[in-house]
């Protein structure tokens, strides 16, 4: 039963017309400016690094299969910082928070989910391309082409979008308190869960069913391909090989910590345990440091791409010199 003070939503107007207070950062309103231009700083230098990578493998004739995955990472992580940071940036210049409609609130939500799980399905599938890579290097080029990639991300990107719409939609048939205010800086799912009037566990179970989906099927598939790795490694004699070999997986190994570290702590976990605070730290990391590390991560780690950024560097300076 529903409790006290609930609003029920009868009819597709009521819902239409809600709105919820998203209130950010509005318990530190004494430094809202500093907070502004570090999230502003952070949102165009991670939009610059992914957007370089993205063109860079865009240009590039011959892209091998990881290169293919990166330039799907990149384009998944312009997505997700355009999906929540430009919202939270509006909300910090109020100072106070801002608003976001009923619509509008269900769109970030399902956008950041189903971006947050097809790059889960990616990562998996990337883990695939560097066990096959090393596990069996005379078939690589036979067994993993460009089209079997664009199809992974395909598939995993549908799968994404549809299980966040399932999840979006269970979380917004639940009835709300009255009061609408999100102690949040976007519209996260145990955030907007807490608001639910409802005593029992069956509102979060939607929530598990996705994170079972989104979150442990690629993470088994992840261990799988490394565990294949991890044996494939002890069968080379020598320490230069095994570590050139290892050296491949560093930036998505540093990732996929990064990644599944932050979703497990803020998704995997009963409602009673829900921190605002702690979960609004976490998810900071997580939409904004990130994926401002991710072009970082591989710019420096992966030759490849050094070698396209340094041609497009090249190129550039031709042309001007012209």
């Amino acid at each position: 039963m529903p409790c006290e003070g609930c609003m029920e939503r009868d009819n597709v107007s009521t819902g239409a017309t809600m709105e919820f207070f998203l209130l950010g950062f509005s318990e530190l309103l004494r430094l809202w400016v500093l907070l502004f231009l570090i999230f502003l700083i952070v949102h165009l230098v991670t939009l610059a690094g992914n957007m370089m990578i993205f063109m860079a493998v865009v240009m590039e004739p011959s892209r091998p299969p990881m290169l293919f995955f990166l330039c799907q990472l990149s384009a998944i992580e312009l997505c997700y910082t355009l999906v929540i940071v430009p919202k939270a940036l509006l909300g910090l210049a109020a100072a106070e928070g801002g608003t976001i409609s009923f619509l509008g609130c269900a769109a970030q939500m399902h956008l950041f989910v189903a971006l947050g799980g097809a790059e889960c399905f990616l990562l998996a599938a990337m883990s695939c391309d560097r066990c096959v890579a090393i596990c069996q290097p005379l078939r690589y080029a036979a067994l993993v082409s460009e089209g079997l990639c664009l199809r992974l991300a395909l598939v995993g990107g549908l799968a994404a979008f549809a299980i966040a719409l399932l999840l979006t939609a269970a979380v917004f048939r639940l009835p709300f308190c009255q009061s609408h205010r999100i102690n949040h800086f976007f519209c996260d799912v145990p955030a907007v869960l807490h608001l639910a009037c409802t005593q029992s566990y069956g509102p979060e179970l939607p929530l598990l069913a996705a994170c079972v989906l989104l979150l442990l099927l690629p993470f088994l598939l992840i261990l799988a391909s490394y565990g294949c790795i991890a044996m494939a490694l002890l069968h080379i004699t020598s320490s230069v090989g095994r570590g050139k070999a290892f050296s491949t997986c560093i930036s998505h190994l540093t990732i996929t910590l990064l990644h599944y570290g932050c979703a497990t702590y803020i998704y995997i976990r009963p409602k009673s345990s829900y921190s605002p605070d702690r979960d609004k730290v976490v998810s900071l990391v997580y939409t904004n440091i990130t994926p401002l590390m991710y072009p970082l991560i591989y710019s420096l780690r992966n030759k490849e791409i050094r070698g396209i950024l340094r041609k497009m560097l090249r190129r550039k300076k031709i042309s001007q010199m012209n």
